[in-house]
Protein backbone atom coordinates (compact mmCIF):
# COMPACT_ATOMS: atom_id res chain seq x y z
CA UNK A 1 0.00 0.00 0.00
CA UNK A 2 1.07 3.00 -1.02
CA UNK A 3 2.03 6.60 1.40
CA UNK A 4 -0.85 8.31 -0.71
CA UNK A 5 -3.59 5.62 -0.57
CA UNK A 6 -2.46 5.17 3.68
CA UNK A 7 -2.91 9.11 3.55
CA UNK A 8 -6.13 8.68 1.45
CA UNK A 9 -7.61 6.32 3.76
CA UNK A 10 -6.37 8.22 6.70
CA UNK A 11 -8.45 11.29 6.25
CA UNK A 12 -11.37 9.52 4.64
CA UNK A 13 -11.42 7.73 8.50
CA UNK A 14 -11.10 10.92 10.14
CA UNK A 15 -14.56 12.60 8.24
CA UNK A 16 -16.19 9.45 8.72
CA UNK A 17 -15.49 9.70 12.66
CA UNK A 18 -16.41 13.52 12.44
CA UNK A 19 -19.12 12.97 10.39
CA UNK A 20 -20.50 9.92 13.20
CA UNK A 21 -20.08 12.02 16.05
CA UNK A 22 -21.61 14.57 14.39
CA UNK A 23 -24.36 12.61 13.93
CA UNK A 24 -24.50 11.02 17.13
CA UNK A 25 -24.69 14.55 18.67
CA UNK A 26 -27.68 15.56 16.88
CA UNK A 27 -29.48 12.20 17.11
CA UNK A 28 -29.02 13.35 20.92
CA UNK A 29 -29.86 16.80 21.07
CA UNK A 30 -33.01 15.95 19.15
CA UNK A 31 -33.84 12.94 21.64
CA UNK A 32 -33.48 14.91 24.51
CA UNK A 33 -35.89 18.30 22.81
CA UNK A 34 -38.23 15.63 21.96
CA UNK A 35 -38.72 14.50 25.70
CA UNK A 36 -38.43 18.20 26.65
CA UNK A 37 -41.16 19.40 24.28
CA UNK A 38 -43.18 16.49 25.24
CA UNK A 39 -43.77 17.29 29.02
CA UNK A 40 -44.07 20.93 28.10
CA UNK A 41 -47.12 20.40 25.19
CA UNK A 42 -49.39 20.21 27.51
CA UNK A 43 -49.05 23.82 28.99
CA UNK A 44 -48.81 25.05 26.14
CA UNK A 45 -52.13 24.06 24.34
CA UNK A 46 -54.46 26.69 23.95
CA UNK A 47 -57.66 25.83 26.47
CA UNK A 48 -60.94 25.55 24.28
CA UNK A 49 -62.66 28.56 26.14
CA UNK A 50 -60.55 31.63 27.28
CA UNK A 51 -61.11 35.10 28.23
CA UNK A 52 -61.84 37.63 25.50
CA UNK A 53 -59.78 39.74 27.18
CA UNK A 54 -56.68 41.22 25.92
CA UNK A 55 -53.70 41.02 28.46
CA UNK A 56 -55.46 38.30 30.42
CA UNK A 57 -53.25 35.96 32.09
CA UNK A 58 -54.66 32.20 31.47
CA UNK A 59 -52.25 30.02 33.46
CA UNK A 60 -48.63 30.07 34.71
CA UNK A 61 -46.15 27.78 36.49
CA UNK A 62 -42.83 27.83 37.59
CA UNK A 63 -40.30 27.91 34.63
CA UNK A 64 -37.81 25.19 36.64
CA UNK A 65 -34.96 27.46 36.28
CA UNK A 66 -33.27 29.27 38.99
CA UNK A 67 -32.90 32.60 39.13
CA UNK A 68 -30.89 34.37 42.08
CA UNK A 69 -33.20 36.55 43.98
CA UNK A 70 -36.24 35.86 41.81
CA UNK A 71 -39.00 33.70 41.21
CA UNK A 72 -39.80 32.77 37.58
CA UNK A 73 -42.64 31.77 35.65
CA UNK A 74 -43.64 30.42 32.35
CA UNK A 75 -46.97 31.77 31.49
CA UNK A 76 -49.98 31.56 28.87
CA UNK A 77 -51.89 34.66 27.73
CA UNK A 78 -54.39 36.22 25.58
CA UNK A 79 -53.50 38.47 23.00
CA UNK A 80 -54.83 39.05 19.28
CA UNK A 81 -54.10 37.74 16.01
CA UNK A 82 -54.15 39.32 12.93
CA UNK A 83 -57.83 39.95 12.58
CA UNK A 84 -57.60 41.09 16.06
CA UNK A 85 -59.41 37.72 17.32
CA UNK A 86 -58.61 36.86 20.68
CA UNK A 87 -55.85 33.96 20.60
CA UNK A 88 -52.99 32.82 23.32
CA UNK A 89 -48.95 33.54 23.44
CA UNK A 90 -46.72 32.57 25.95
CA UNK A 91 -43.93 33.86 27.98
CA UNK A 92 -41.67 34.34 30.67
CA UNK A 93 -41.63 36.23 33.65
CA UNK A 94 -39.84 37.10 36.43
CA UNK A 95 -40.44 38.61 39.92
CA UNK A 96 -38.04 39.86 42.68
CA UNK A 97 -38.07 37.93 45.82
CA UNK A 98 -37.95 41.32 47.59
CA UNK A 99 -41.27 42.97 48.23
CA UNK A 100 -42.23 46.24 46.87
CA UNK A 101 -44.56 49.09 48.79
CA UNK A 102 -44.90 50.75 45.54
CA UNK A 103 -45.61 49.36 41.70
CA UNK A 104 -42.79 47.54 39.90
CA UNK A 105 -41.30 49.32 37.39
CA UNK A 106 -41.87 46.65 34.53
CA UNK A 107 -39.29 46.52 31.35
CA UNK A 108 -40.67 43.77 28.56
CA UNK A 109 -37.58 41.90 26.86
CA UNK A 110 -38.14 40.99 23.47
CA UNK A 111 -36.06 38.38 21.69
CA UNK A 112 -34.31 38.04 18.51
CA UNK A 113 -35.30 35.31 15.39
CA UNK A 114 -35.66 32.26 16.98
CA UNK A 115 -37.56 30.21 14.38
CA UNK A 116 -41.15 29.65 14.47
CA UNK A 117 -41.62 26.09 14.98
CA UNK A 118 -43.07 25.55 19.23
CA UNK A 119 -39.25 23.99 20.25
CA UNK A 120 -37.98 26.97 19.23
CA UNK A 121 -39.98 29.52 21.84
CA UNK A 122 -37.46 30.98 24.18
CA UNK A 123 -40.03 29.83 27.49
CA UNK A 124 -39.65 26.08 25.48
CA UNK A 125 -35.82 26.37 25.74
CA UNK A 126 -33.54 24.21 27.80
CA UNK A 127 -31.46 27.03 29.04
CA UNK A 128 -34.61 30.03 28.50
CA UNK A 129 -32.60 32.49 30.28
CA UNK A 130 -29.59 32.60 27.99
CA UNK A 131 -30.70 35.96 25.99
CA UNK A 132 -31.26 37.73 29.39
CA UNK A 133 -28.41 36.41 31.51
CA UNK A 134 -26.63 39.34 31.50
CA UNK A 135 -29.70 41.67 32.13
CA UNK A 136 -31.90 39.88 34.73
CA UNK A 137 -29.15 40.34 37.63
CA UNK A 138 -29.11 43.70 37.79
CA UNK A 139 -33.02 44.13 36.68
CA UNK A 140 -33.91 42.22 40.02
CA UNK A 141 -31.56 44.07 41.92
CA UNK A 142 -32.92 47.22 40.94
CA UNK A 143 -36.61 45.63 41.98
CA UNK A 144 -37.85 45.82 38.11
CA UNK A 145 -40.54 42.64 37.22
CA UNK A 146 -39.71 41.77 33.57
CA UNK A 147 -41.71 39.87 31.14
CA UNK A 148 -40.29 37.98 27.98
CA UNK A 149 -43.10 37.42 25.31
CA UNK A 150 -42.12 34.58 23.06
CA UNK A 151 -44.47 35.90 20.43
CA UNK A 152 -47.85 34.73 19.21
CA UNK A 153 -47.32 31.31 17.48
CA UNK A 154 -44.16 30.91 18.77
CA UNK A 155 -44.76 27.65 20.86
CA UNK A 156 -48.26 27.81 20.65
CA UNK A 157 -51.42 27.50 17.79
CA UNK A 158 -50.94 29.96 14.71
CA UNK A 159 -48.75 30.75 12.72
CA UNK A 160 -46.28 34.44 13.92
CA UNK A 161 -46.42 37.15 12.44
CA UNK A 162 -42.64 37.76 12.21
CA UNK A 163 -41.37 41.31 11.74
CA UNK A 164 -45.39 42.79 11.24
CA UNK A 165 -45.29 46.03 13.75
CA UNK A 166 -49.19 45.31 14.98
CA UNK A 167 -48.28 41.64 15.94
CA UNK A 168 -45.32 42.89 18.08
CA UNK A 169 -46.78 45.90 19.68
CA UNK A 170 -50.27 43.42 20.88
CA UNK A 171 -48.09 40.58 22.22
CA UNK A 172 -45.71 43.05 24.24
CA UNK A 173 -48.24 44.96 26.36
CA UNK A 174 -50.81 42.06 26.46
CA UNK A 175 -47.57 40.48 28.23
CA UNK A 176 -46.89 43.41 30.41
CA UNK A 177 -50.83 43.23 31.24
CA UNK A 178 -51.02 39.42 32.12
CA UNK A 179 -47.59 39.88 34.44
CA UNK A 180 -49.42 42.21 36.63
CA UNK A 181 -51.96 39.58 37.20
CA UNK A 182 -49.47 36.90 38.63
CA UNK A 183 -49.60 36.55 42.51
CA UNK A 184 -46.66 39.12 44.13
CA UNK A 185 -45.95 40.74 40.66
CA UNK A 186 -46.59 44.18 42.07
CA UNK A 187 -45.82 45.03 38.67
CA UNK A 188 -47.26 49.08 37.69
CA UNK A 189 -47.49 51.01 35.02
CA UNK A 190 -44.58 52.27 33.57
CA UNK A 191 -42.24 50.12 31.27
CA UNK A 192 -39.51 50.37 29.53
CA UNK A 193 -39.29 47.50 26.19
CA UNK A 194 -35.71 45.97 25.46
CA UNK A 195 -35.25 44.42 22.39
CA UNK A 196 -32.55 42.37 21.00
CA UNK A 197 -32.41 41.70 16.52
CA UNK A 198 -36.48 40.92 15.25
CA UNK A 199 -37.09 42.28 19.10
CA UNK A 200 -35.55 45.52 18.61
CA UNK A 201 -37.80 45.88 15.40
CA UNK A 202 -40.88 45.22 18.11
CA UNK A 203 -39.30 47.83 20.58
CA UNK A 204 -38.67 50.27 18.10
CA UNK A 205 -42.66 49.79 17.00
CA UNK A 206 -44.05 49.62 20.64
CA UNK A 207 -42.57 53.20 21.07
CA UNK A 208 -44.80 54.53 17.89
CA UNK A 209 -48.01 52.01 18.95
CA UNK A 210 -47.71 50.62 22.55
CA UNK A 211 -50.06 53.48 23.61
CA UNK A 212 -52.61 52.90 20.93
CA UNK A 213 -52.91 49.25 22.43
CA UNK A 214 -52.68 50.10 26.11
CA UNK A 215 -53.26 53.24 26.79
CA UNK A 216 -53.02 52.63 30.51
CA UNK A 217 -49.42 51.94 30.45
CA UNK A 218 -46.61 54.33 30.34
CA UNK A 219 -43.73 54.19 28.35
CA UNK A 220 -40.49 55.67 29.69
CA UNK A 221 -38.08 54.35 26.92
CA UNK A 222 -37.06 52.19 24.52
CA UNK A 223 -33.46 50.02 24.54
CA UNK A 224 -32.50 48.85 21.02
CA UNK A 225 -30.13 46.32 20.71
CA UNK A 226 -28.90 45.24 16.90
CA UNK A 227 -32.24 46.33 15.70
CA UNK A 228 -33.90 45.01 12.27
CA UNK A 229 -35.19 48.68 12.06
CA UNK A 230 -34.42 49.77 7.91
CA UNK A 231 -35.88 46.83 6.67
CA UNK A 232 -35.57 47.99 2.82
CA UNK A 233 -31.39 48.52 3.49
CA UNK A 234 -31.42 45.26 5.02
CA UNK A 235 -33.40 43.11 2.27
CA UNK A 236 -30.84 45.07 -0.47
CA UNK A 237 -28.14 43.82 1.63
CA UNK A 238 -28.93 40.61 2.66
CA UNK A 239 -31.32 38.91 0.00
CA UNK A 240 -28.89 37.04 -2.21
CA UNK A 241 -26.74 36.30 1.27
CA UNK A 242 -26.66 33.58 3.76
CA UNK A 243 -29.24 35.91 5.63
CA UNK A 244 -31.93 35.20 2.97
CA UNK A 245 -32.34 31.56 3.98
CA UNK A 246 -31.90 32.27 7.64
CA UNK A 247 -34.56 34.92 7.82
CA UNK A 248 -36.28 35.00 4.21
CA UNK A 249 -38.02 31.82 5.12
CA UNK A 250 -39.70 33.05 8.51
CA UNK A 251 -40.24 36.44 6.24
CA UNK A 252 -42.10 34.45 3.63
CA UNK A 253 -44.31 31.86 5.81
CA UNK A 254 -45.37 35.16 8.16
CA UNK A 255 -46.02 37.59 5.34
CA UNK A 256 -48.06 35.48 3.23
CA UNK A 257 -50.93 35.57 5.87
CA UNK A 258 -50.93 38.77 5.64
CA UNK A 259 -50.51 39.00 2.09
CA UNK A 260 -51.42 36.30 -0.06
CA UNK A 261 -49.36 35.04 -3.31
CA UNK A 262 -46.58 38.25 -2.52
CA UNK A 263 -43.82 36.09 -3.00
CA UNK A 264 -45.10 34.55 -6.26
CA UNK A 265 -41.89 34.59 -8.78
CA UNK A 266 -39.67 36.04 -5.90
CA UNK A 267 -38.20 32.15 -4.93
CA UNK A 268 -36.02 29.96 -6.38
CA UNK A 269 -37.34 26.11 -6.76
CA UNK A 270 -35.24 25.12 -4.01
CA UNK A 271 -36.69 27.60 -1.38
CA UNK A 272 -40.67 27.80 -2.15
CA UNK A 273 -40.12 23.97 -1.68
CA UNK A 274 -38.59 24.18 1.79
CA UNK A 275 -39.54 27.51 3.26
CA UNK A 276 -42.46 26.51 5.10
CA UNK A 277 -40.32 23.66 6.99
CA UNK A 278 -37.26 26.00 7.06
CA UNK A 279 -39.50 28.79 8.89
CA UNK A 280 -40.04 26.26 11.28
CA UNK A 281 -36.52 25.19 12.14
CA UNK A 282 -35.10 26.82 14.77
CA UNK A 283 -32.71 29.66 13.86
CA UNK A 284 -28.97 27.91 14.18
CA UNK A 285 -30.66 25.07 12.03
CA UNK A 286 -32.22 26.91 9.43
CA UNK A 287 -28.82 28.82 8.98
CA UNK A 288 -26.80 25.90 9.00
CA UNK A 289 -28.72 24.86 6.29
CA UNK A 290 -28.38 28.08 4.60
CA UNK A 291 -24.66 28.03 4.65
CA UNK A 292 -24.69 24.28 3.09
CA UNK A 293 -27.07 25.55 0.28
CA UNK A 294 -25.58 29.34 -0.39
CA UNK A 295 -22.20 28.65 0.54
CA UNK A 296 -21.78 24.67 -1.28
CA UNK A 297 -24.44 24.44 -3.77
CA UNK A 298 -24.38 28.52 -4.83
CA UNK A 299 -28.17 28.42 -4.22
CA UNK A 300 -30.00 31.52 -3.33
CA UNK A 301 -33.80 31.99 -1.32
CA UNK A 302 -34.58 34.96 -3.72
CA UNK A 303 -34.58 34.83 -7.85
CA UNK A 304 -34.16 38.27 -7.65
CA UNK A 305 -34.08 41.32 -5.27
CA UNK A 306 -37.85 41.51 -3.70
CA UNK A 307 -37.33 45.10 -3.57
CA UNK A 308 -37.82 45.12 -6.71
CA UNK A 309 -41.34 44.04 -6.33
CA UNK A 310 -43.62 47.19 -5.92
CA UNK A 311 -46.15 45.35 -3.01
CA UNK A 312 -43.09 44.17 -1.37
CA UNK A 313 -41.12 47.63 -0.88
CA UNK A 314 -44.12 49.32 -0.03
CA UNK A 315 -44.83 46.80 2.98
CA UNK A 316 -40.65 46.89 4.10
CA UNK A 317 -41.70 51.00 4.03
CA UNK A 318 -44.89 50.62 6.25
CA UNK A 319 -42.87 48.06 8.69
CA UNK A 320 -39.89 50.36 8.77
CA UNK A 321 -40.07 52.35 12.07
CA UNK A 322 -40.00 55.94 11.86
CA UNK A 323 -38.17 58.71 14.16
CA UNK A 324 -39.83 59.15 17.84
CA UNK A 325 -40.47 62.60 18.78
CA UNK A 326 -37.33 64.27 21.70
CA UNK A 327 -39.47 62.70 24.53
CA UNK A 328 -39.30 59.59 23.71
CA UNK A 329 -35.59 58.37 24.27
CA UNK A 330 -33.89 55.35 22.49
CA UNK A 331 -30.91 53.56 23.63
CA UNK A 332 -29.37 52.37 20.27
CA UNK A 333 -26.62 49.34 20.55
CA UNK A 334 -24.62 47.85 17.48
CA UNK A 335 -21.83 45.64 16.92
CA UNK A 336 -19.35 46.95 14.02
CA UNK A 337 -18.67 43.43 12.77
CA UNK A 338 -22.02 42.72 12.89
CA UNK A 339 -23.06 40.01 9.51
CA UNK A 340 -26.72 39.68 10.26
CA UNK A 341 -28.29 43.12 10.97
CA UNK A 342 -25.58 44.96 8.94
CA UNK A 343 -24.38 47.58 11.04
CA UNK A 344 -24.41 50.29 8.60
CA UNK A 345 -28.33 50.23 8.10
CA UNK A 346 -28.51 51.49 11.78
CA UNK A 347 -25.73 53.99 11.43
CA UNK A 348 -27.83 55.44 8.63
CA UNK A 349 -31.00 55.33 10.92
CA UNK A 350 -28.99 57.28 13.70
CA UNK A 351 -28.14 59.79 11.81
CA UNK A 352 -31.32 60.07 9.98
CA UNK A 353 -33.39 60.14 13.27
CA UNK A 354 -30.92 62.69 15.12
CA UNK A 355 -31.76 64.89 12.01
CA UNK A 356 -34.97 64.76 12.86
CA UNK A 357 -34.81 65.72 16.46
CA UNK A 358 -34.62 62.56 18.23
CA UNK A 359 -33.08 61.89 21.51
CA UNK A 360 -30.55 59.07 21.29
CA UNK A 361 -27.93 57.56 23.16
CA UNK A 362 -25.85 55.55 21.08
CA UNK A 363 -23.35 52.69 22.12
CA UNK A 364 -21.22 51.66 19.28
CA UNK A 365 -19.02 48.48 19.64
CA UNK A 366 -16.18 47.94 17.99
CA UNK A 367 -15.44 44.23 16.45
CA UNK A 368 -18.40 42.95 18.07
CA UNK A 369 -20.83 40.41 16.02
CA UNK A 370 -24.50 39.62 16.09
CA UNK A 371 -24.32 36.71 18.01
CA UNK A 372 -22.53 38.46 21.29
CA UNK A 373 -23.87 41.77 21.13
CA UNK A 374 -26.45 40.80 23.06
CA UNK A 375 -25.02 39.93 25.93
CA UNK A 376 -22.16 42.53 26.02
CA UNK A 377 -25.20 45.51 26.16
CA UNK A 378 -27.44 43.75 28.89
CA UNK A 379 -25.29 45.78 31.86
CA UNK A 380 -25.29 49.16 30.22
CA UNK A 381 -29.01 48.73 28.38
CA UNK A 382 -29.96 47.87 32.50
CA UNK A 383 -27.76 51.15 33.50
CA UNK A 384 -29.61 53.17 31.11
CA UNK A 385 -33.31 51.91 32.06
CA UNK A 386 -32.79 52.74 35.69
CA UNK A 387 -32.05 56.44 34.43
CA UNK A 388 -35.48 56.49 32.53
CA UNK A 389 -37.27 54.84 35.47
CA UNK A 390 -35.79 57.31 37.74
CA UNK A 391 -36.52 60.26 35.30
CA UNK A 392 -33.18 61.45 34.64
CA UNK A 393 -32.61 63.54 31.83
CA UNK A 394 -31.81 61.47 28.75
CA UNK A 395 -27.85 61.82 27.14
CA UNK A 396 -28.37 62.56 23.72
CA UNK A 397 -24.97 61.70 21.90
CA UNK A 398 -26.39 62.80 18.52
CA UNK A 399 -23.58 65.18 18.29
CA UNK A 400 -21.15 61.77 18.25
CA UNK A 401 -21.52 60.42 14.49
CA UNK A 402 -20.94 56.48 14.10
CA UNK A 403 -18.22 54.85 13.97
CA UNK A 404 -18.31 54.20 9.97
CA UNK A 405 -14.53 53.81 9.76
CA UNK A 406 -15.06 50.24 11.98
CA UNK A 407 -17.92 49.29 10.54
CA UNK A 408 -16.90 45.76 8.61
CA UNK A 409 -19.73 45.80 6.18
CA UNK A 410 -21.55 49.14 5.43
Amino acid sequence: MTILRKTLIGIVAVFVVFFLIIIVFLAKNALQSYSLQSRLDPFYASPKEFSEIPGTLVKFEPLGVEVANAQSYRMLYVTEDSQGKPAVAAGMAFIPDKKSVTPRPVVAYIAGTTGQGDECAPSRSPNPISGVKNFLPEAIAQGWAVVAPDEYGVGTEGIQLYLIKEQEVRDTVNSIRALQSIPGASAGNDFAVYGYSQGGHTALWTGHLGEQFAPELNLVGVAAVAPAANLTAIVERQWDEVAGWGIGADVVRSWQVLYPNLFDGLLNNAARNNYERLAQECTFGSFVEGVIRHDLFKQDFFSENPVNDPRVAQILIDQTPTPYPPDLPLMLVQGTADQIVLAGPNADLQEAWCAAGSTISGLWLGGVDHVNVAGMAGPSVAGWIADRFADRSAPNTCDIPPPRSLITVQ
